[in-house]
C-alpha cells in the first residue's frame, strides 16, 4: 500500500480521539477563554501553563481534574508543529524537577545524624527527584485512549530532541514511564489473520515498516494459511499492535523476498513445512523507541509455532541489512582503499576502463541497471558478498558491537548469522540500502543463550562457515 494511506488513517485516529474526550473536556473549557491560537502566542501559552498548574495540583473534584487534562489534549491536539512545539517546552521547563529543593534534600541526606533521619531525607530526596510534569502524564491514562495519546506524544517529542535539551529530558522521563506501563508481563501475544477487524488490517498496512504493504491482495497473501503474523497488544491499547512480525512457513532457508511475498505463487501445506522464515519485524508505535519488544516476540512465537507445528525444524530470518550501502561508500571515498581481488579487478574490467578498486566499484554500481546485465550481477556477486560479510563481521558501532543496526539486534537475541543471499532483494529500497543483499539469521534453540550471553559480554559474532570463508575471500 502506498504512503498515501498513512495520514488518513492517521487522521481518523486523531479526530476519534477528540470525540472521546469531547464530553469530558466540555465541563472545563471556560478555564482556558477561547480555543488557543495554532502557534500558541506567549498569551495562549500563559494560559495554558496555569491550566497545566491547576491539573497538576489536582484543583477541584476527580471529574474536573480528568476534565482538565482532557481539554489541555484536545488543545495540544488543536495547535500546529510551532504550538505543540511550545507547549512541550512549556512543560518541560516550567515543570522540572525544583533543583533547590533537589539541593536542600541532598544536603539533608549528607548531613542526618540517624539512619531514622537519613531514610526521611532520602525519601524526601525521591520525591524532591521527581519532576512535576510526571504528574500531568499520569493524568492523561485515566483517559480514554490517553496511554495511546501519551505514546504519540513522545513520537513528537523525539522529533524535537535534537535541538531541545529540556523536551529531551522530558521525553527520556516519559519513556521511562512508558517503559513500567508497557512490561512485557502486560502485554498479550495475538495472531493476526485476514479474519481480523479490518481496522486492524488496516493498520498492519499504516505500519509496516520492512516490506511496504502494496494492495489488499498483498496484505491477503501475507496472511494465508502458509504464512503467520503475530504482535504484540496492551490492554490499554487493544487494537493497536505494538511490534508484529511476519512469518513465511516452507520448505529450505528462503533466499529472496521477492519471491517469498509472490503473490502468484502456490500456497503451501503448513503442516509439512520444515522452515519458519522471520521476514518482516514492524515496530509500530515510535514513541515506545528505546522499549524493546522484539526479542522476546521472536522467541514466544518460536514457542508457539514449535507446538502448533512439529515438523518446523529451522527458524531463521530473512533480513536486510540496512547499513552495507552507506559503509561501502566510506570505503569508496578513499581512492586508496583495497576492496577487491586480483581476481575481481581481472573479471571486472572486462566491463569498465575504471582502474582503481573504488573507482570500478561506484562506476559499475552507479549504472541503474547493472543488476539486469546477468554477466555482470554474476561478475559482482563474488566481491559484493565478501564485502557484505566484512561488513557485518567487522564494522564496529557503539560500545564495540557491530555497526549494522539488524545484525546487533538479531546477535543480541542469540542468532547466527547462516548465509548471505545475492539479489534476494530486487526493490528500490533493497538496491539503496544493501544492493539488493540480504541475510538468513539462524535461531538454533540451543544455541540462542550461549549465543546471547558471548555477544552481549565479549562482543563474540556468532557467524557460520560460510559467513565466515566469505569474509576472507
Amino acid at each position: 500500500m502506498s504512503d498515501g494511506r498513512a495520514p488518513s488513517f492517521l487522521n481518523r485516529t486523531l479526530t476519534n480521539l477528540m470525540r472521546a474526550w469531547s464530553d469530558l473536556s466540555d465541563q472545563t473549557r471556560h478555564y482556558i477563554s477561547g480555543q488557543p491560537r495554532p502557534d500558541l502566542p506567549d498569551d495562549d501559552l500563559d494560559k495554558v501553563l496555569r491550566e497545566m498548574e491547576a491539573c497538576i495540583d489536582a484543583l477541584g473534584d476527580e471529574a474536573s481534574v480528568r476534565a482538565r487534562a482532557a481539554e489541555l489534549g484536545r488543545v495540544y491536539m488543536g495547535l500546529d508543529g510551532v504550538g505543540r512545539h511550545r507547549f512541550l517546552n512549556g512543560l518541560a521547563t516550567g515543570f522540572d524537577v525544583d533543583r533547590d529543593q533537589v539541593d536542600l534534600a541532598i544536603e539533608a541526606v549528607r548531613t542526618a545524624a540517624d539512619d531514622a533521619a537519613r531514610y526521611t531525607a532520602e525519601t524526601r530526596l525521591r520525591l524532591a527527584l521527581e519532576p512535576r510534569w510526571r504528574v500531568l502524564l499520569g493524568r492523561f491514562t485515566t483517559l480514554p485512549e490517553g496511554v495511546k495519546f501519551l505514546v504519540d506524544l513522545r513520537a513528537e517529542m523525539l522529533t524535537m530532541t535534537r535541538e531541545n535539551t529540556a523536551i529531551r529530558a522530558l521525553s527520556d522521563d516519559l519513556r521511562r514511564m512508558l517503559s513500567a506501563w508497557f512490561d512485557i508481563g502486560l502485554l498479550d501475544l495475538r495472531q493476526i489473520d485476514w479474519t481480523s477487524p479490518a481496522v486492524l488490517l488496516e493498520k498492519l498496512i499504516a505500519y509496516e515498516s520492512v516490506h511496504a504493504i502494496k494492495s489488499w491482495d498483498d496484505l491477503k497473501n501475507r496472511l494465508e494459511s502458509d504464512r503467520r503474523c503475530f504482535g504484540f497488544f496492551h490492554p490499554n491499547m487493544p487494537e493497536e499492535p505494538l511490534i508484529f512480525v511476519e512469518v513465511a512457513l516452507l520448505n529450505g532457508m528462503a533466499s529472496s523476498v521477492d519471491l517469498l511475498l509472490d503473490e502468484a505463487a502456490p500456497e503451501t501445506d503448513p503442516k509439512h513445512a520444515d522452515t519458519a522464515i522471520f521476514y518482516s519485524i514492524s515496530n509500530a508505535q515510535r514513541g515506545l523507541d528505546g522499549i524493546s519488544f522484539g526479542n522476546f516476540l521472536i522467541k514466544w512465537v518460536v514457542e508457539l509455532l514449535s507446538r502448533d507445528f512439529p515438523n518446523l525444524k529451522t527458524f531463521a530470518t530473512l533480513s536486510p541489512i540496512p547499513g552495507f550501502s552507506h559503509w561501502l561508500t566510506e570505503q569508496m571515498e578513499d581512492e586508496q582503499s583495497v576492496l577487491l581481488s586480483s581476481a575481481d579487478r581481472k573479471i571486472l574490467c572486462d566491463h569498465t576502463e575504471a582502474a582503481s578498486d573504488s573507482a570500478i566499484l561506484a562506476e559499475l554500481l552507479g549504472r541503474a541497471d547493472w543488476f539486469s546485465d546477468e554477466a555482470l550481477a554474476e561478475a559482482l556477486k563474488e566481491p559484493m558478498t565478501r564485502l557484505a560479510a566484512r561488513y557485518l563481521l567487522n564494522a564496529k558501532g557503539r560500545g564495540g558491537r557491530v555497526r549494522d543496526p539488524v545484525a546487533n539486534f538479531h546477535l543480541t537475541n542469540g542468532a547466527r548469522m547462516e548465509r548471505l543471499n545475492w539479489l534476494g532483494d530486487l526493490s528500490t529500497r533493497g538496491f539503496s540500502q544493501s544492493y539488493g543483499l540480504m541475510i538468513n539469521y539462524l535461531y538454533r534453540l540451543g544455541d540462542i543463550e550461549t549465543n546471547s550471553i558471548a555477544y552481549l559480554a565479549n562482543h563474540e559474532v556468532a557467524e557460520s562457515p560460510s559467513i565466515r570463508t566469505s569474509a576472507r575471500g
